[in-house]
């Protein structure tokens, strides 16, 4: 999902919590309750987090922790659609006007607004972190259990709840395959969730897709499902995420660096992503009035089967973000494990494994099956059903952070040790 960019206000934040807070270490993620106390202190709306800390979970401070576009972004999707079909509906001959020029079968309109929505999230990626992450050993086990609980859930849910729906499953199964690399960074600093080993996925998603999703799109779509008469064609989908997400990547890296060099990194976090990062959701609400006018008439005739799709969507969200992060939970438990996992960790990879890139699943979609397509209809629901839901997830792990013990059992142990 696309984020603002502009950073969450907040009020001041007390001079105890500036006093203990430190800078977040990036060796290896902390576990304690102290440590990420600290790293949220240091990280944007850190502010907000103490708030959060000092009080348990709080509606108005959490929402505080949210750009106004964030807080706003259900609504927007929502008021997007519906402007859509009402213009798709009633103004004339919408279709002709939108598939006047194409590229790759997908209207000249639309291939801009994709683009737009994901030149910012990609230019927010901080590429040059990525050489010092990855000497990290655990990385590679984390990242593997991420990729897969995310790939087989989706699949799972789409075929419980879609059965009978095999284009509308698509386009579900299409999402579930297209990891998040923006959104999950707002949940997770909103969560006290590690900022460094967040950014690490956020990097490493980036690059995956590039290489993994035409691949595994094939596999999931064609192998397992088997549906001959959606079968997809690597080099048509190896085209769309080389146009949709390879040229937004290209342009992200040289406007990040560029404009680095420019300005310096202080002022390009600061100010320059605050103007640019709203892009990203422009893009979005552009390119979702643009598909819904073209699938007016397909919306408002088929509209049992689009409030289908938010079950599967739903589903997802929650039994991902459930099952990971009380996994991680149970690996914290264990001998060693508070030292590898932890809270931190556990937030990261439950929002990371429950959030999604939909602007690429849109994008491929729209490139690969038609605008005018269920999978196209099915990728565009997404974002409406993210945000509430993942909002309401962040209140869960807030207060889970505080309910539930966090320490391995070396300290269950040692606490025993000290009551005898």
């Amino acid at each position: 999902m696309p984020c603002s960019g502009a950073r969450p206000e907040a009020p001041p934040a007390s001079s105890a919590a500036s006093s203990s807070s430190s800078p977040p270490d990036t060796t290896a993620p902390e576990s304690t309750y102290e440590s990420k106390e600290a790293v949220a202190g240091d990280a944007p709306g850190g502010a907000v987090n103490d708030k959060l800390s000092s009080g348990g979970p709080n509606a108005t401070a959490l929402l505080a922790g949210l750009s106004w576009l964030d807080r706003l972004l259900a609504l927007f999707v929502l008021l997007a659609m519906i402007i859509g079909v009402v213009i798709g509906k009633f103004a004339k001959n919408v279709e002709v006007v939108l598939q006047g020029a194409t590229l790759n079968g997908v209207s000249i309109p639309i291939v801009v607004g994709l683009l737009v929505m994901m030149w910012p999230i990609l230019t927010k990626v901080q590429y040059e972190r990525l050489p010092q992450m990855l000497r990290q050993g655990h990385i590679w086990r984390q990242v593997a259990l991420s990729i897969i609980l995310n790939w087989i859930i989706m699949l799972a849910v789409a075929w419980a709840t879609l059965p009978d729906q095999p284009t509308y499953r698509t386009g579900v199964i299409m999402v579930g395959l297209a990891r998040c690399i923006a959104m999950v960074m707002i949940w997770n600093q909103l969560a006290h969730g590690d900022i460094d080993y967040c950014a690490i996925l956020v990097i490493i998603n980036s690059v995956l897709q590039i290489i993994l999703y035409s691949p595994m799109s094939l596999f999931f779509i064609n192998v397992i499902s088997h549906e001959d008469s959606l079968a997809l064609q690597y080099g048509q989908t190896a085209l769309a995420v080389l146009i949709y997400l390879g040229i937004p990547l290209v342009a992200g890296v040289i406007t990040r660096f560029g404009v680095i060099a420019l300005i310096g990194k202080d002022r390009f976090e600061r100010v320059f992503l605050a103007y640019f990062g709203p892009l990203a959701l422009l893009g979005l609400l552009y390119t979702i009035v643009l598909i819904c006018a073209e699938q007016a008439t397909r919306i408002l005739d088929n509209i049992g089967q689009v409030f289908r799709v938010f079950v599967p969507m739903i589903l997802y969200f929650i039994i991902m973000w459930t099952g990971t992060f009380f996994l991680v939970f149970y690996l914290t438990r264990r001998r060693g494990g508070s030292e590898k996992y932890g809270y931190q960790m556990a937030v990261v990879q439950a929002f990371t494994a429950g959030s999604n890139n939909f602007e690429l699943a849109i994008a491929v979609c729209v490139a690969i099956y038609g605008v005018n397509s269920d999978q196209a209809l099915a990728a565009t629901i997404g974002p409406l059903v993210e945000v509430p839901v993942l909002l309401a997830l962040t209140y869960v792990s807030l207060y889970l952070r505080d309910e539930l013990h966090w320490g391995g059992s070396e300290e269950r142990e040692e606490a025993a040790q000290t009551k005898v």
